[in-house]
């Protein structure tokens, strides 16, 4: 058995490497890693926020099989995790951070405390740390360290003055005592206890709000630096009028000026490379213990971030910001010949990774997965095209408080969308609005709404089509392969033909 690292970052977008050309962002030791591994540089989630994209991550199972639509969606007990899967195989598989899946209601009493929270545990793992939005193992830590923690925690996130941090200033804790460090430090503490194969689920919240980081990567980038956002002035000509983004620039209501907006970029940035340090160290521990030979890293994201183009930041919607995402994969010798540095342009997605992982250590794949194994991309074999577009879907309905329904003038489930994207269009379909369609040929930004362009009648017809197949295509396919029959049951997805 191999060793297994699925390392995610949250909110971490696919432009924001420096192997993947970014002109500012600087991340070494991902490079090296991408340099001996393979890079896919189309890969995308299949949802957002943080509940739904892990939910297909973890399920491998588009978000309208696993049904998890927000933050807060239990997770059917019937969907089998990739947690569950290995240990199945005879791993034990631990998280440090979070997996943000919420407990299936009926396999627990009224009274348990996990029904309070969408910050529950994947069904499956062990848990040696534990990061939910209240981080109360980190701030225990970080008394011990001698740092006062106030009644309301998150003035740890409070520069030494005490004033709101988002212009550049650090915070009163170091480097060495960010979250992401502490994990770290935790995860190798873990390694030096193994004596057999293992399966560790590294899962750090940055780049994640709120944008606040420790010096030098507090003003490691200059706000003046890096490329114009992508969008268009607001209310300028032939900007892109939507109801959905209408709502969605309501609900956030930034107020934020271009010049804060920079800081707050440059802050990601700043964060993004944190991590990266931190990669480098877990790196230095696994070569430190003898493992990385024998260990398959998987690094990735759950969803991007919008980081302000648009006129939008966090994670929603349809612009690929918030859903193109790193995805690195390096595996040792023991699975196959590598072949590093390369880089898959070819259509990947989320789903892929918990085929991908259980194929690398040499497990069966379920038949019922919407994913496909990446293992001939990862050892160098003549990969088939396993896709020629990228899919993800978003729900914004309000369950508390009805809020979008009633802005939106919309049933509960005709808030969503489904978006369908290739090489040369994208089209975004909602359930009760009007759709979007986007030329990328000519339109790469995604700033000019053709679906009602009679020129693009015909291209909108056939992408609804494609996206129609899409869905019949991966409707829930648990028993619809087999087959009850006089000789007993039958698996045609196994049958060769």
């Amino acid at each position: 058995m191999t060793n297994v690292l699925l390392i995610t970052a949250d909110q971490w977008r696919a432009d924001s490497l420096g192997c993947a050309g970014h002109p500012v962002v600087k991340t070494p030791h991902i490079d090296r890693l991408a340099q001996e591994g393979v890079r896919f540089a189309r890969h995308y989630a299949q949802a957002a926020p943080c509940s739904p994209a892990r939910a297909c991550l973890y399920t491998g199972l588009y978000q309208m099989t696993n049904r998890v639509v927000m933050n807060g969606t239990p997770l059917d007990r019937r969907h089998l995790t990739i947690a569950q899967a290995v240990r199945a195989l005879g791993y034990d598989p631990t998280l440090f951070g979070y997996t943000d899946i919420g407990v299936d209601p009926r396999t627990t009493s009224p009274a348990d405390p996990w029904l309070k929270t969408y910050e529950g545990i994947l069904p499956g793992m062990s848990v040696r740390v534990h990061l939910p939005e209240y981080p109360g193992q980190w701030l225990s830590w970080l008394g011990s360290r001698g740092h006062t923690i106030a009644s309301n925690w998150r003035e740890i996130f409070l520069p030494s003055d005490d004033e709101p941090a988002y212009w550049g200033k650090p915070p009163k804790f170091s480097a060495e005592e960010t979250q992401t460090a502490y994990l770290a430090t935790e995860f190798g503490k873990w390694l030096s206890e193994q004596r057999q194969p293992w399966f560790g689920h590294l899962s750090f919240l940055s780049p994640h709000p709120p944008f606040v980081v420790p010096e030098p990567y507090a003003t490691m980038y200059s706000p003046d630096a890096g490329p114009d956002f992508n969008r268009r002035a607001k209310g300028a000509s032939g900007a892109l009028h939507h109801p959905y983004l209408a709502f969605a620039d309501e609900r956030q209501k930034a107020g934020l000026s271009e010049r804060d907006e920079r800081q707050m970029r440059a802050t990601y940035w700043g964060m993004v490379s944190e991590v990266d340090a931190q990669i480098g160290r877990v790196r230095g521990m696994l070569e430190a213990a003898g493992a990385w030979d024998d260990t398959i890293i998987v690094l990735t994201s759950d969803h991007g971030e919008q980081l302000g183009d648009h006129h939008l930041w966090g994670k929603l919607g349809f612009y690929d910001q918030s859903y193109h995402i790193p995805l690195i994969i390096r595996a040792p010798s023991s699975v196959g010949e590598i072949v590093g540095g390369a880089v898959v342009s070819d259509f990947t997605e989320s789903i892929d990774l918990f085929p991908t992982i259980l194929d690398l250590i040499g497990a069966d794949v379920p038949d019922h997965l919407d994913g496909m194994s990446l293992k001939p991309y990862v050892i160098g074999e003549s990969a088939p095209l396993l896709r020629t577009e990228a899919h993800f879907e978003y729900d914004f309905r309000d369950v508390v408080s009805g809020k979008a329904q009633a802005e939106l003038g919309l049933d509960m489930d005709a808030c969503s969308l489904a978006s369908l994207r290739d090489t040369a269009f994208k089209y975004v379909h909602f359930a009760g609005l009007p759709p979007v369609l986007f030329d990328l040929t000519v339109d790469p930004n995604e700033l000019v709404n053709v679906a009602d362009d009679p020129a693009y009648r015909d291209t909108r017809l056939a992408y609804a089509e494609k996206l129609l197949g899409w869905r019949a295509r991966h409707l829930d396919r648990t028993m619809t392969g087999l087959a009850l029959t006089v000789e007993g049951v039958v698996n045609g997805r196994r049958i060769k033909r």
